[in-house]
Protein backbone atom coordinates (compact mmCIF):
# COMPACT_ATOMS: atom_id res chain seq x y z
CA UNK A 1 0.00 0.00 0.00
CA UNK A 2 1.22 3.49 -0.84
CA UNK A 3 0.13 6.23 1.55
CA UNK A 4 0.46 9.97 1.14
CA UNK A 5 1.87 11.73 4.22
CA UNK A 6 -0.68 14.35 5.26
CA UNK A 7 0.54 17.88 4.70
CA UNK A 8 3.65 16.74 2.80
CA UNK A 9 2.38 15.16 -0.42
CA UNK A 10 5.14 12.59 0.07
CA UNK A 11 4.42 8.93 -0.80
CA UNK A 12 5.16 6.48 2.05
CA UNK A 13 5.42 2.76 1.34
CA UNK A 14 4.09 0.04 3.60
CA UNK A 15 6.16 -3.13 3.86
CA UNK A 16 5.82 -5.02 0.57
CA UNK A 17 4.39 -2.05 -1.35
CA UNK A 18 5.94 -0.57 -4.49
CA UNK A 19 5.70 2.49 -6.68
CA UNK A 20 7.14 3.60 -10.01
CA UNK A 21 10.21 5.83 -10.24
CA UNK A 22 11.87 7.53 -13.19
CA UNK A 23 15.13 6.45 -14.80
CA UNK A 24 16.98 9.54 -13.56
CA UNK A 25 19.56 9.43 -10.78
CA UNK A 26 18.09 8.35 -7.41
CA UNK A 27 19.61 9.09 -4.00
CA UNK A 28 18.61 6.67 -1.22
CA UNK A 29 19.20 8.14 2.25
CA UNK A 30 19.25 6.30 5.58
CA UNK A 31 18.34 7.91 8.91
CA UNK A 32 17.89 6.33 12.35
CA UNK A 33 18.20 6.93 16.10
CA UNK A 34 20.15 4.89 18.62
CA UNK A 35 23.00 2.64 17.52
CA UNK A 36 24.49 3.59 14.13
CA UNK A 37 23.48 1.63 11.03
CA UNK A 38 25.57 1.23 7.87
CA UNK A 39 23.99 1.47 4.41
CA UNK A 40 25.09 -0.82 1.58
CA UNK A 41 23.81 -1.84 -1.85
CA UNK A 42 23.85 -5.11 -3.81
CA UNK A 43 23.66 -5.30 -7.60
CA UNK A 44 21.64 -8.46 -8.21
CA UNK A 45 21.10 -10.39 -11.45
CA UNK A 46 17.87 -12.15 -12.50
CA UNK A 47 19.01 -15.37 -10.74
CA UNK A 48 18.99 -13.60 -7.36
CA UNK A 49 22.79 -13.57 -7.06
CA UNK A 50 25.50 -10.97 -7.56
CA UNK A 51 27.78 -11.43 -10.55
CA UNK A 52 30.95 -10.99 -8.48
CA UNK A 53 32.14 -9.52 -5.17
CA UNK A 54 32.39 -6.16 -6.99
CA UNK A 55 28.59 -5.97 -6.83
CA UNK A 56 28.63 -5.08 -3.12
CA UNK A 57 28.83 -1.29 -2.72
CA UNK A 58 29.63 -0.08 0.80
CA UNK A 59 32.11 1.99 2.83
CA UNK A 60 35.13 -0.11 1.78
CA UNK A 61 34.05 -0.42 -1.86
CA UNK A 62 32.18 2.81 -2.60
CA UNK A 63 31.55 2.56 -6.35
CA UNK A 64 30.48 0.11 -9.04
CA UNK A 65 29.75 0.13 -12.78
CA UNK A 66 31.91 3.20 -13.46
CA UNK A 67 30.05 5.31 -10.93
CA UNK A 68 26.52 4.24 -11.88
CA UNK A 69 26.12 3.37 -8.20
CA UNK A 70 28.03 5.14 -5.43
CA UNK A 71 28.16 5.01 -1.64
CA UNK A 72 28.45 8.38 0.16
CA UNK A 73 29.37 8.66 3.83
CA UNK A 74 27.40 11.04 6.05
CA UNK A 75 28.73 14.58 5.69
CA UNK A 76 27.62 18.20 5.70
CA UNK A 77 25.49 17.65 2.59
CA UNK A 78 23.41 14.80 4.01
CA UNK A 79 23.17 11.47 5.87
CA UNK A 80 24.76 8.23 4.67
CA UNK A 81 23.36 7.49 1.22
CA UNK A 82 23.66 5.48 -1.98
CA UNK A 83 23.29 7.17 -5.37
CA UNK A 84 21.98 5.06 -8.25
CA UNK A 85 21.76 5.95 -11.95
CA UNK A 86 19.35 3.26 -13.26
CA UNK A 87 19.83 4.26 -16.90
CA UNK A 88 23.58 3.60 -16.62
CA UNK A 89 23.27 0.07 -15.20
CA UNK A 90 23.95 -2.85 -17.56
CA UNK A 91 21.02 -4.99 -18.66
CA UNK A 92 22.14 -7.98 -16.54
CA UNK A 93 21.56 -6.00 -13.33
CA UNK A 94 17.96 -6.83 -12.52
CA UNK A 95 17.71 -4.93 -9.23
CA UNK A 96 19.62 -2.92 -6.65
CA UNK A 97 18.97 -4.02 -3.07
CA UNK A 98 19.54 -1.49 -0.27
CA UNK A 99 20.74 -3.02 3.00
CA UNK A 100 21.07 -1.67 6.53
CA UNK A 101 23.48 -3.39 8.93
CA UNK A 102 24.90 -3.11 12.43
CA UNK A 103 28.63 -2.97 13.07
CA UNK A 104 30.23 -6.08 11.51
CA UNK A 105 33.00 -6.17 14.14
CA UNK A 106 30.64 -6.43 17.15
CA UNK A 107 28.24 -9.39 17.18
CA UNK A 108 26.40 -7.97 20.22
CA UNK A 109 24.95 -5.05 18.24
CA UNK A 110 21.44 -5.69 16.92
CA UNK A 111 18.51 -3.65 15.64
CA UNK A 112 16.93 -3.91 19.09
CA UNK A 113 19.12 -0.88 19.92
CA UNK A 114 18.11 1.07 16.79
CA UNK A 115 15.01 3.24 16.57
CA UNK A 116 13.12 4.95 13.76
CA UNK A 117 14.93 3.49 10.75
CA UNK A 118 13.76 5.55 7.77
CA UNK A 119 14.78 5.15 4.12
CA UNK A 120 14.05 8.01 1.73
CA UNK A 121 14.52 7.79 -2.05
CA UNK A 122 15.00 11.21 -3.62
CA UNK A 123 14.83 11.87 -7.36
CA UNK A 124 14.97 15.24 -9.08
CA UNK A 125 11.56 16.44 -10.21
CA UNK A 126 9.63 13.93 -8.06
CA UNK A 127 8.37 13.72 -4.49
CA UNK A 128 10.64 11.67 -2.18
CA UNK A 129 9.48 8.11 -1.46
CA UNK A 130 9.70 7.05 2.20
CA UNK A 131 9.80 3.63 3.91
CA UNK A 132 9.73 3.35 7.71
CA UNK A 133 11.25 0.04 8.75
CA UNK A 134 9.09 -1.80 11.33
CA UNK A 135 10.86 -2.55 14.62
CA UNK A 136 13.27 -5.54 14.60
CA UNK A 137 13.45 -7.21 18.02
CA UNK A 138 14.58 -10.80 17.37
CA UNK A 139 18.32 -10.27 17.20
CA UNK A 140 18.49 -9.09 13.59
CA UNK A 141 21.84 -7.54 12.66
CA UNK A 142 21.04 -6.68 9.03
CA UNK A 143 17.90 -5.91 7.07
CA UNK A 144 16.87 -5.74 3.42
CA UNK A 145 15.33 -2.27 3.36
CA UNK A 146 14.21 -1.49 -0.19
CA UNK A 147 15.01 -2.49 -3.74
CA UNK A 148 15.02 -0.72 -7.08
CA UNK A 149 13.98 -3.24 -9.76
CA UNK A 150 13.21 -3.39 -13.47
CA UNK A 151 9.72 -3.77 -14.87
CA UNK A 152 10.16 -3.86 -18.61
CA UNK A 153 11.83 -0.61 -19.67
CA UNK A 154 10.79 1.13 -16.41
CA UNK A 155 12.01 1.04 -12.81
CA UNK A 156 10.08 0.66 -9.56
CA UNK A 157 10.96 0.79 -5.86
CA UNK A 158 9.67 -1.78 -3.33
CA UNK A 159 9.76 -1.74 0.48
CA UNK A 160 11.09 -5.09 1.81
CA UNK A 161 11.87 -4.89 5.55
CA UNK A 162 13.30 -8.43 5.91
CA UNK A 163 15.75 -8.92 8.80
CA UNK A 164 18.83 -11.16 9.01
CA UNK A 165 20.35 -12.45 12.25
CA UNK A 166 23.75 -13.14 10.64
CA UNK A 167 24.46 -9.50 9.83
CA UNK A 168 25.81 -8.09 6.60
CA UNK A 169 28.26 -10.99 6.19
CA UNK A 170 25.47 -13.59 6.30
CA UNK A 171 23.19 -11.56 4.07
CA UNK A 172 25.96 -10.96 1.52
CA UNK A 173 26.81 -14.67 1.51
CA UNK A 174 23.18 -15.51 0.66
CA UNK A 175 23.50 -13.29 -2.39
CA UNK A 176 26.68 -15.06 -3.49
CA UNK A 177 29.40 -12.78 -2.07
CA UNK A 178 32.52 -14.30 -0.53
CA UNK A 179 33.30 -12.42 2.69
CA UNK A 180 36.90 -12.26 3.91
CA UNK A 181 37.57 -13.78 7.33
CA UNK A 182 40.74 -13.34 9.31
CA UNK A 183 42.64 -16.61 9.49
CA UNK A 184 44.16 -17.52 12.88
CA UNK A 185 47.90 -17.26 12.88
CA UNK A 186 49.66 -20.61 13.05
CA UNK A 187 52.75 -20.97 15.23
CA UNK A 188 55.96 -21.03 13.25
CA UNK A 189 57.35 -24.53 12.71
CA UNK A 190 61.03 -25.21 13.25
CA UNK A 191 62.99 -25.26 10.06
CA UNK A 192 64.00 -28.69 8.76
CA UNK A 193 67.18 -29.29 6.83
CA UNK A 194 66.64 -29.08 3.13
CA UNK A 195 66.71 -32.44 1.35
CA UNK A 196 67.55 -32.35 -2.33
CA UNK A 197 64.72 -33.78 -4.41
CA UNK A 198 64.82 -35.08 -7.92
CA UNK A 199 63.93 -32.41 -10.44
CA UNK A 200 61.41 -33.67 -13.01
CA UNK A 201 61.11 -31.80 -16.24
CA UNK A 202 58.72 -28.89 -15.75
CA UNK A 203 55.46 -28.83 -17.73
CA UNK A 204 54.75 -25.81 -19.91
CA UNK A 205 53.77 -22.78 -17.84
CA UNK A 206 50.06 -21.95 -17.80
CA UNK A 207 48.92 -18.44 -16.87
CA UNK A 208 46.24 -18.51 -14.15
CA UNK A 209 44.22 -15.39 -13.42
CA UNK A 210 44.32 -14.51 -9.70
CA UNK A 211 41.06 -15.01 -7.80
CA UNK A 212 39.37 -11.73 -6.88
CA UNK A 213 39.91 -10.66 -3.28
CA UNK A 214 36.85 -11.28 -1.09
CA UNK A 215 35.02 -8.26 0.26
CA UNK A 216 36.54 -6.82 3.47
CA UNK A 217 33.84 -5.49 5.79
CA UNK A 218 36.17 -3.66 8.18
CA UNK A 219 35.64 0.09 8.25
CA UNK A 220 38.38 2.35 6.86
CA UNK A 221 39.46 5.62 8.52
CA UNK A 222 36.98 8.46 8.12
CA UNK A 223 39.44 10.97 6.75
CA UNK A 224 38.34 14.54 7.53
CA UNK A 225 34.63 14.95 8.34
CA UNK A 226 32.71 18.05 9.41
CA UNK A 227 29.35 17.37 11.06
CA UNK A 228 26.25 19.23 10.07
CA UNK A 229 23.67 20.38 12.61
CA UNK A 230 22.43 17.38 14.58
CA UNK A 231 24.81 15.10 12.67
CA UNK A 232 26.77 12.14 13.97
CA UNK A 233 29.47 9.81 12.71
CA UNK A 234 31.11 6.60 13.95
CA UNK A 235 34.87 6.46 14.40
CA UNK A 236 36.18 2.89 14.33
CA UNK A 237 38.56 2.20 17.25
CA UNK A 238 40.31 -0.86 18.63
CA UNK A 239 39.19 -0.83 22.28
CA UNK A 240 42.13 -3.00 23.29
CA UNK A 241 44.81 -0.76 21.74
CA UNK A 242 46.86 0.63 24.62
CA UNK A 243 48.77 2.91 22.26
CA UNK A 244 45.64 4.67 21.01
CA UNK A 245 45.20 8.34 21.95
CA UNK A 246 42.02 10.19 21.02
CA UNK A 247 42.42 13.97 21.14
CA UNK A 248 39.60 16.47 21.54
CA UNK A 249 40.50 20.11 20.89
CA UNK A 250 38.48 23.26 21.47
CA UNK A 251 39.65 25.74 18.85
CA UNK A 252 38.74 29.42 18.63
CA UNK A 253 40.29 32.35 16.81
CA UNK A 254 38.55 35.10 18.76
CA UNK A 255 36.51 36.22 15.77
CA UNK A 256 36.82 39.84 14.67
CA UNK A 257 39.43 42.27 15.99
CA UNK A 258 36.73 44.03 17.98
CA UNK A 259 35.56 40.72 19.40
CA UNK A 260 39.11 39.84 20.48
CA UNK A 261 39.52 43.20 22.21
CA UNK A 262 36.39 42.54 24.26
CA UNK A 263 37.76 39.21 25.45
CA UNK A 264 38.16 35.71 24.06
CA UNK A 265 39.04 33.36 26.93
CA UNK A 266 37.19 30.08 26.37
CA UNK A 267 37.67 26.94 28.45
CA UNK A 268 37.29 23.30 27.43
CA UNK A 269 35.40 21.06 29.87
CA UNK A 270 35.04 17.29 29.52
CA UNK A 271 32.16 15.87 31.54
CA UNK A 272 32.42 12.09 31.54
CA UNK A 273 30.67 8.90 32.58
CA UNK A 274 33.14 6.02 32.97
CA UNK A 275 32.29 2.62 31.51
CA UNK A 276 31.64 1.23 35.00
CA UNK A 277 28.76 3.71 35.50
CA UNK A 278 27.40 3.99 31.96
CA UNK A 279 23.96 2.84 30.84
CA UNK A 280 23.03 2.15 27.22
CA UNK A 281 19.86 1.33 25.29
CA UNK A 282 17.57 3.69 27.21
CA UNK A 283 14.50 5.41 25.76
CA UNK A 284 16.41 8.67 25.18
CA UNK A 285 19.27 8.70 22.68
CA UNK A 286 22.67 9.72 24.07
CA UNK A 287 23.24 13.41 23.47
CA UNK A 288 19.56 14.28 24.02
CA UNK A 289 18.85 17.31 26.19
CA UNK A 290 16.44 16.33 28.98
CA UNK A 291 14.65 18.04 31.84
CA UNK A 292 15.61 17.95 35.50
CA UNK A 293 13.06 15.21 36.24
CA UNK A 294 14.66 12.78 33.81
CA UNK A 295 15.85 9.53 35.39
CA UNK A 296 18.67 7.69 33.57
CA UNK A 297 17.49 4.35 32.20
CA UNK A 298 19.07 1.49 30.29
CA UNK A 299 21.25 -1.56 30.76
CA UNK A 300 24.68 -1.35 32.42
CA UNK A 301 27.42 -1.15 29.82
CA UNK A 302 29.51 -3.64 31.75
CA UNK A 303 28.07 -7.10 32.57
CA UNK A 304 27.27 -7.30 36.23
CA UNK A 305 27.29 -3.53 36.58
CA UNK A 306 25.01 -1.58 38.85
CA UNK A 307 21.27 -1.70 38.27
CA UNK A 308 19.92 1.40 36.49
CA UNK A 309 18.09 2.70 39.55
CA UNK A 310 21.30 2.62 41.62
CA UNK A 311 23.45 4.50 39.09
CA UNK A 312 23.65 8.17 40.12
CA UNK A 313 23.26 11.02 37.67
CA UNK A 314 26.92 11.91 37.34
CA UNK A 315 26.84 15.69 37.59
CA UNK A 316 24.30 15.69 40.43
CA UNK A 317 27.31 14.97 42.62
CA UNK A 318 27.87 18.74 42.41
CA UNK A 319 31.47 19.94 42.55
CA UNK A 320 32.59 16.31 42.89
CA UNK A 321 31.17 15.54 39.45
CA UNK A 322 33.25 13.60 36.95
CA UNK A 323 34.83 16.46 35.03
CA UNK A 324 38.20 17.44 33.55
CA UNK A 325 38.97 21.16 33.15
CA UNK A 326 41.62 23.77 33.99
CA UNK A 327 41.41 23.12 37.77
CA UNK A 328 41.16 19.33 37.55
CA UNK A 329 43.47 18.28 34.72
CA UNK A 330 42.86 14.52 35.00
CA UNK A 331 45.34 11.71 34.32
CA UNK A 332 46.36 9.28 31.58
CA UNK A 333 48.00 6.79 33.97
CA UNK A 334 44.92 6.17 36.08
CA UNK A 335 41.19 6.89 35.97
CA UNK A 336 39.67 8.84 34.31
CA UNK A 337 42.30 8.24 31.55
CA UNK A 338 41.47 11.74 30.31
CA UNK A 339 43.85 14.68 30.66
CA UNK A 340 43.70 18.36 29.72
CA UNK A 341 47.03 19.59 28.42
CA UNK A 342 46.71 23.21 29.55
CA UNK A 343 44.67 26.39 29.94
CA UNK A 344 44.85 28.92 27.09
CA UNK A 345 43.68 32.42 28.01
CA UNK A 346 44.02 33.92 24.55
CA UNK A 347 42.57 32.81 21.18
CA UNK A 348 44.05 29.47 20.19
CA UNK A 349 43.15 26.03 21.44
CA UNK A 350 42.87 23.73 24.43
CA UNK A 351 43.36 19.99 23.97
CA UNK A 352 42.56 16.99 26.08
CA UNK A 353 43.74 13.44 25.47
CA UNK A 354 41.65 10.32 26.01
CA UNK A 355 43.19 6.85 26.35
CA UNK A 356 41.83 3.44 27.34
CA UNK A 357 38.60 3.65 25.33
CA UNK A 358 37.50 0.43 27.06
CA UNK A 359 37.27 2.45 30.30
CA UNK A 360 35.14 5.21 28.78
CA UNK A 361 31.36 5.45 28.58
CA UNK A 362 30.37 8.96 27.51
CA UNK A 363 32.42 12.16 27.22
CA UNK A 364 30.62 15.48 26.75
CA UNK A 365 32.77 18.29 25.35
CA UNK A 366 31.66 21.73 26.55
CA UNK A 367 32.96 25.27 26.31
CA UNK A 368 32.71 27.93 28.99
CA UNK A 369 32.97 31.64 28.25
CA UNK A 370 34.38 33.65 31.16
CA UNK A 371 32.24 36.55 32.34
CA UNK A 372 35.02 38.94 31.33
CA UNK A 373 34.35 38.05 27.67
CA UNK A 374 31.14 40.05 27.63
CA UNK A 375 28.01 38.89 25.85
CA UNK A 376 29.20 37.72 22.44
CA UNK A 377 28.17 34.34 21.05
CA UNK A 378 30.43 31.31 21.03
CA UNK A 379 30.12 31.30 17.26
CA UNK A 380 31.45 34.87 17.14
CA UNK A 381 34.62 33.53 18.81
CA UNK A 382 35.06 31.06 15.94
CA UNK A 383 34.66 28.17 18.39
CA UNK A 384 34.57 24.53 17.30
CA UNK A 385 35.62 21.09 18.57
CA UNK A 386 37.94 18.76 16.64
CA UNK A 387 38.17 15.06 17.57
CA UNK A 388 40.92 12.86 16.11
CA UNK A 389 42.16 9.30 16.63
CA UNK A 390 45.59 10.01 15.13
CA UNK A 391 44.98 7.13 12.71
CA UNK A 392 43.37 8.96 9.79
CA UNK A 393 40.00 9.99 11.28
CA UNK A 394 39.36 13.65 12.17
CA UNK A 395 35.87 14.96 12.98
CA UNK A 396 35.13 18.69 13.25
CA UNK A 397 32.03 19.74 15.20
CA UNK A 398 31.19 23.38 14.40
CA UNK A 399 28.63 25.74 15.92
CA UNK A 400 25.72 27.06 13.89
CA UNK A 401 23.74 29.36 16.20
CA UNK A 402 24.34 32.97 17.19
CA UNK A 403 23.50 33.54 20.85
CA UNK A 404 24.35 36.15 23.47
CA UNK A 405 24.52 36.24 27.28
CA UNK A 406 25.15 32.48 27.31
CA UNK A 407 28.13 31.24 29.28
CA UNK A 408 27.94 27.50 28.49
CA UNK A 409 27.56 25.43 25.37
CA UNK A 410 27.58 21.63 25.16
CA UNK A 411 29.14 21.08 21.73
CA UNK A 412 29.69 17.37 21.13
CA UNK A 413 29.14 14.00 22.78
CA UNK A 414 31.66 11.20 22.27
CA UNK A 415 29.87 7.90 22.89
CA UNK A 416 32.28 5.03 23.63
CA UNK A 417 29.56 2.49 24.49
CA UNK A 418 29.56 0.88 21.04
CA UNK A 419 31.75 -2.14 20.48
CA UNK A 420 33.28 -0.77 17.28
CA UNK A 421 34.72 2.46 18.66
CA UNK A 422 33.13 5.84 19.28
CA UNK A 423 30.18 7.77 17.90
CA UNK A 424 30.56 11.55 17.78
CA UNK A 425 27.36 13.60 17.91
CA UNK A 426 26.78 17.29 17.29
CA UNK A 427 24.84 18.63 20.31
CA UNK A 428 25.09 22.47 20.46
CA UNK A 429 22.93 23.04 23.53
CA UNK A 430 23.21 26.37 25.34
CA UNK A 431 22.67 27.38 28.93
CA UNK A 432 19.89 29.79 29.82
CA UNK A 433 20.61 33.51 29.64
CA UNK A 434 22.97 34.87 32.28
CA UNK A 435 23.32 31.59 34.20
CA UNK A 436 26.69 30.21 35.26
CA UNK A 437 25.40 26.70 36.04
CA UNK A 438 27.46 23.99 34.41
CA UNK A 439 25.74 21.36 32.21
CA UNK A 440 25.07 17.90 33.61
CA UNK A 441 25.94 14.59 31.90
CA UNK A 442 23.83 11.67 33.09
CA UNK A 443 24.67 7.98 33.19
CA UNK A 444 22.67 7.23 30.00
CA UNK A 445 24.49 9.91 28.01
CA UNK A 446 21.66 12.45 28.20
CA UNK A 447 22.31 16.07 29.10
CA UNK A 448 20.73 18.52 31.50
CA UNK A 449 21.53 22.18 30.98
CA UNK A 450 21.55 24.72 33.84
CA UNK A 451 21.72 21.95 36.45
CA UNK A 452 25.35 21.76 37.61
CA UNK A 453 27.44 23.78 40.04
CA UNK A 454 28.43 27.43 39.60
CA UNK A 455 32.11 28.27 39.50
CA UNK A 456 33.32 31.65 38.28
CA UNK A 457 36.65 32.06 36.52
CA UNK A 458 38.44 35.27 37.33
CA UNK A 459 41.75 36.58 35.97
Amino acid sequence: MVKILWGWGMPELDKGANTAVGDGRITVELRCDGDPVDLSALLVAADGKVRSDDDLVFYNQPSAESGAIQHRAADASGPERVEVDPAALPAEVDRVVLVGSCDPDDATRTFRDVNDVVVQAVQEGAEPVVFRQPALTDGERAVLLTELYRRGPAWKIRAIGQGYADGLAGLATDFGIEVAEEEPQQPALPEEPAVPAPQPSAPPAVAVAPAPAPANLRKPPLGKVSLDKGGRVSMSLDKGDRELVVTATLEWDGGSEERRRQGADLDLYALFVPAAKALRGGPKAPGSVVGKRHTPKGEPLRPGGAAPESVPATAKQGKRADVVYYKVRGSLRKAPYIKLDGDARVPGSETLRIVRPDEQGYVLLCAYSAVSNGIGSFRSFGAKVVVSDGRGSTVTVPLFENTSTRYWVAIALVDFTGGDGAEIRHVEAYSARMTERRPVLLADGTIQMNAGPIEFKRH
